[in-house]
């Protein structure tokens, strides 16, 4: 498991396109990539590994990108790509299909056939900008056929599986910098499983995946909704039920081969949650209470309880020592002054 991050700028100027062309060729495959700004290319590019599946960032000025007959027989890494335009527009061909992607699409295409693709110009720094998550082809539960009905197609990202995959790529490419190995590969098989649930959705092809792959579609689309709606204190085990379709009875049989309940689940990643925020010096002008009700938990009283359960120490105490303050003297000011603390730390 790994983590990279690159930009243009660690080369001189006039290197800087044939740094970045030869990038694309390891990491994502050969192409032929031409562009008006080659003098002084400024771009980038990020891997993020996360086991079977790996996810690359890319910004880059307007370019012409082609997937040649040629450049397929020299190499082909054989996988779908899943893309999240994140700034910019740019359009996609690929077998009969034309598609143009603004930002906040979701595009597919295919490393196993020619495309032409472009990066137009935009406004601001005039780079686009994209994640891609490659789908090892064989590796899906779909017939080739019924997958390349979504070459060089648009999806817009404003609801069901498209907007919680497109969050949870967002938030994925924020928290990476900062995860170990081992967290990126745990989160590796729930953007598979939002991945396909995504191209399931969109190819009405839910019958083609065995019963484990639906399972572990819908939980991760249970863990992206709960993690999405942590903020709000009407997220209950009724209300994630309610918006995915099923009973409680079924969601609770999700989660008995989890260590948490859906409740419990629910409780802890706030708490986690709180817990960052509460080490955050951003954040340091900010309550304690208020954190804890950023987070969807509004009784201070029954958040410092459940927090020195989970931490063995009360929220102030924690915030003091994450952030290098000292603790109050002991004494008879020091249950006031965490009480105090809990309240405006």
């Amino acid at each position: 498991m790994s983590f990279s991050a690159l930009h243009s700028s660690c080369v001189p100027p006039e290197q800087r396109f044939d740094w970045w062309r030869d990038l694309i060729t390891q990491d994502v495959a050969p192409t032929r990539i031409t562009s008006e700004h080659t003098d002084d290319f400024v771009a980038g590019a990020g891997a993020i590994g996360l086991g079977r599946v790996q996810v690359t960032t890319l910004s880059f000025p307007p370019i012409r990108s082609e997937r040649t007959p040629a450049l397929i027989r020299r190499s082909d890494p054989d996988v779908y790509e899943l893309a999240l335009n994140t700034g910019g527009d740019m359009w996609i061909t690929q077998a009969r299909g034309e598609a143009r992607l603004g930002a906040g699409d979701l595009g597919v295409w295919n490393t196993s056939r020619p495309f032409d693709g472009r990066g137009l110009k935009t406004a601001g720094n005039g780079c686009s900008r994209a994640v891609m998550v490659h789908l090892p082809r064989t590796e899906l539960p779909f017939l080739d056929s019924t997958t390349d009905r979504l070459l060089a197609t648009s999806t817009p990202t404003h609801r069901g599986t498209a907007a919680v995959l497109a969050r949870f790529l967002r938030h994925l490419v924020a928290e990476a910098p900062g995860m170990t190995d081992q967290q990126r590969e745990r989160l590796g098989p729930a953007v598979w499983e939002l991945a396909v649930a995504f191209l399931a959705d969109r190819l009405d092809a839910h019958a083609y995946a065995p019963p484990e792959a639906r399972t572990r579609m819908l939980l991760a689309r249970v863990d992206a909704f709960i993690d999405a709606n942590l903020a709000d204190p009407a997220l209950t085990p009724s209300a994630v039920a309610a918006w995915h379709h099923i009973s409680v009875r079924t969601l609770h049989t999700l989660f008995r081969q989890r260590e948490r309940s859906v409740a419990a689940t629910i409780h802890h990643r706030r708490l986690e949650r709180c817990r960052a925020d509460l080490e955050n010096p951003a954040l340091r002008g900010s309550t304690v209470q208020a954190i804890a009700a950023r987070w969807g938990l509004h009784s201070p009283s029954a958040f410092s309880r459940a927090f020195l359960a989970a931490y063995g120490t009360p929220p102030g105490q924690w915030r003091r020592a994450a952030l290098g303050r000292p603790d109050p003297p002991a004494g008879g000011g020091a249950g006031r002054a965490e009480s105090q603390a809990t309240s405006h730390a």
